[in-house]
Parts: C-alpha cells; sequence; structure tokens
C-alpha cells in the first residue's frame, strides 16, 4: 500500500473512531477512551495528532495527580475508621450484656 492511501485509510479510520467517542461523550458508553485511541490511530501518521494525544495525557496526568490521596490522608482515614470500628464493637459487646 503506498503512503498516500495508507495516510488516507489511517486519516479516515482515526476520525471516525474520534467521532464514535465524541458521541459516546454524550451517550451511554466510554467516551474518553474511545477519543484517546482514535487519536492513537491518528498520531501514527499524523503529527498534529501525536502532540494533541501527548497534551491530552498530560491534562489526564494532572488530573489524576489532583484526585489522589496522600499517603499520610490515606493513614489518617484507615486509623479513623478502625477506631470506628473498636468503638462500634465495644457498644455492640456492652448492649448484649
Amino acid at each position: 500500500m503506498n503512503s498516500i492511501a495508507k495516510r488516507v485509510l489511517v486519516g479516515v479510520l482515526g476520525g471516525l473512531i474520534t467521532l464514535v467517542g465524541v458521541v459516546a461523550l454524550v451517550a451511554p458508553g466510554p467516551g474518553w477512551l474511545i477519543i484517546f485511541t482514535g487519536l492513537g490511530i491518528l498520531a501514527s501518521e499524523f503529527a498534529w495528532a501525536a502532540r494533541l494525544l501527548r497534551q491530552a495525557k498530560n491534562v489526564a496526568n494532572q488530573a489524576a495527580d489532583a484526585v489522589k490521596i496522600k499517603k499520610r490522608h490515606r493513614l489518617m482515614i484507615v486509623a479513623a475508621l478502625t477506631f470506628a470500628s473498636l468503638v462500634l464493637m465495644v457498644f455492640w459487646y456492652a448492649s448484649t450484656r
């Protein structure tokens, strides 16, 4: 397959998958996953799509880091839940006597 036909095929296929992902954003479905898949296909042939995919990955990583629970907070949550469980067990034990 010559390079022009391959670029056209990749462009059409990647574009259609990306459009399906955009539709899936408003309809039930994994819209962002489909969009990233379409961009990945487009990025195999087009530099602009590779740049856009890289930027989208950076934004997604920043968003994931923003909502990540810090280790100290996670330990505090576990300690609080453990303490609450112990208190509930003491009350339950006391109420059965």
